[in-house]
């Protein structure tokens, strides 16, 4: 799994610091909204091809980590 997770690189020079894929241009936001979106691993793939499959699990896991959290406070507008 860390393995993974060193494929998500933060660097206030890309992506405004946001976090994204190997210092390239696609923010593990993106990727995430695309698989929200119900685009499948193949299809991304297709449409970003300097992008690896191992590059989108570790978006799911760098996701999953940040759900870690011991409880959520609801916050009002």
């Amino acid at each position: 799994m860390e393995t993974l997770l060193s494929r998500i690189t933060l660097n206030p020079d890309i992506c405004h610091g946001k976090p994204t894929i190997r210092n390239k241009r696609y923010p593990v936001e993106m990727i995430l909204d695309l698989l929200a979106a119900g685009m499948t691993h193949p299809e991304i793939l297709a449409d970003y091809p300097t992008l690896e499959e191992a590059d989108l699990l570790a978006c799911l896991t760098y996701a999953a980590r940040l759900t870690r959290v011991k409880s959520i406070q609801k916050v009002l507008a």
